[in-house]
């Protein structure tokens, strides 16, 4: 490494040290993150050559980077939204068991599955917001949320609609979806049930419900209101997938299409309403409540990460995996740990470069453990994902909690998955 790379990588390890002490050192991480992300490009363009090339790659990584957060911008105010009319009533109304280890395999296995259709990021929005609406924080909300992070990881682990990564990967041509879902669902099953087989131990006694009151929702919306907004939201997100495989849009301009579907399906529900009552059941509103401190946290992290990218750092770093551990699989489960501390994205990008099609041809083992790795590593850190992003800023989680309660049995899972996935291999080729 150069002596740009050593004060880049510096500059990266010491931001990342403040976002996990932000309890500590009492600031903010968003404002970390934003500071680290540009301090990173502000040295990789004073080291370089010729700046211009550098303005230019900056220009290209934030146009992936725009696309995440648009899609996280509309998915939460579509949430926001629905949440506004009261809408998780409809959901919280047919879950009558308050028993707390029923109720936890209950919203995994539905976040597990979900994260399938929808991605791990969108899933764990609407999940997190639900478990807010159902479970107090005195019943182990952040437990429930952490198990929400780790079911949706799993579930997108196996889908090629599922995970960024998965679905770099099927447009890349390695995956098929028939063979990343013959391959990795039973994988992604065991990397959630272990977590949840052993946390459910830990969960004894019921809930308290959260207090509700009904004639305050009758005052602020009307039960057919509730059920409008909240399927025609929900058909909105489910949409997405769909969207991206017949236009071959970006997944954002689906969930941006959504959202401008619901501002005017709401604006009509609401029209003849005054603009004070009116005002509450409004985009703004919603927008109002989207926590943006948390997307500007996504937005210095990715924009920190892009430029290790950039720089050629995390390829440096595939390069040295490959040249010392040699085994498929002990470079791709590494690759995996490493997605807990630096975005998967990049990482299966400078893989994506590495490894040709001709050594590693379509559905090669090697392609379909990188796409669970990698889908799944993430879980072991609170930062690890957009997942664990979206549940750290909707929930409050704190680095620290999360990895003393969950990151051993998230750990425990990724392994236990991967063993399946080995031994499948050494048994059927």
């Amino acid at each position: 490494m150069n002596s740009m790379e050593w004060t880049l990588s510096l500059v990266f390890v010491i931001g990342y040290l403040a976002i996990i002490f932000e309890n500590k050192i009492r600031v903010n991480k968003a404002s970390t993150a934003l500071v680290t992300g540009v301090l990173c490009w502000t040295i990789h363009i004073l080291f370089a050559k010729e700046p211009s090339v550098v303005s230019d790659s900056l220009m290209e990584q934030m146009s992936e980077i725009a696309g995440i957060l648009f899609f996280l911008l509309g998915a939460m105010t579509i949430v926001e939204l629905i949440d506004a009319h009261d809408g998780f009533e409809v959901i919280l109304e047919k879950i009558k068991t308050l028993n707390k280890k029923r109720l936890l395999w209950i919203i995994t296995l539905i976040s597990f599955l979900l994260s399938s259709v929808l991605d791990n990021l969108t899933t764990t929005i609407v999940m997190v917001s639900l478990i807010r609406k159902l479970i107090n924080i005195k019943d182990g909300r952040l437990f429930y949320a952490g198990m929400v992070v780790i079911a949706a990881n799993a579930g997108g682990a196996w889908s090629p609609i599922g995970d960024v990564t998965t679905t770099m990967l099927w447009i890349g041509g390695q995956i098929t979806p028939i063979g990343i879902i013959t391959s990795a669902f039973i994988p992604s099953l065991v990397c959630l049930l272990v977590p949840l087989f052993v946390l459910g131990k830990f969960m004894k006694g019921e809930i308290k419900p959260v207090e509700s009151n009904r004639e305050e929702y009758e005052k602020r919306s009307t039960p057919l209101e509730r059920k409008a907004v909240f399927f025609i939201g929900l058909f909105c997100i489910l949409s997405v997938p769909v969207f991206k495989t017949y236009t071959h849009l970006p997944p954002f301009m689906g969930m941006l299409l959504g959202l401008g579907v619901m501002w005017i399906i709401t604006e009509l529900i609401h029209h003849e309403k005054d603009e004070i009552d009116k005002d509450r059941f409004s985009v703004n509103y919603a927008l109002r409540k989207v926590d943006t401190p948390s997307i500007l946290f996504f937005l210095g992290i990715l924009i920190s990460i892009s430029a290790l990218q950039a720089t050629g750092i995390l390829k440096n770093l595939a390069d040295w995996l490959t040249d010392n551990l040699k085994n498929e699989s002990a470079i791709v489960m590494s690759i995996g740990l490493i997605s807990s501390i630096v975005d998967n994205v990049p990482l299966v990008a400078a893989t994506q470069g590495m490894y040709s099609l001709n050594q590693y041809p379509t559905d090669h083992y090697f392609w379909h453990f990188l796409a669970y790795c990698t889908g799944t590593g993430g879980s072991a850190l609170i930062i690890g994902s957009a997942a664990g992003v979206a549940a750290m800023g909707l929930v409050k989680i704190n680095f620290f909690w999360y990895l003393k309660k969950i990151t051993l049995w998230a750990l425990m899972g990724y392994v236990a998955g991967a063993i399946v996935f080995i031994g499948v291999k050494s048994i059927f080729g």
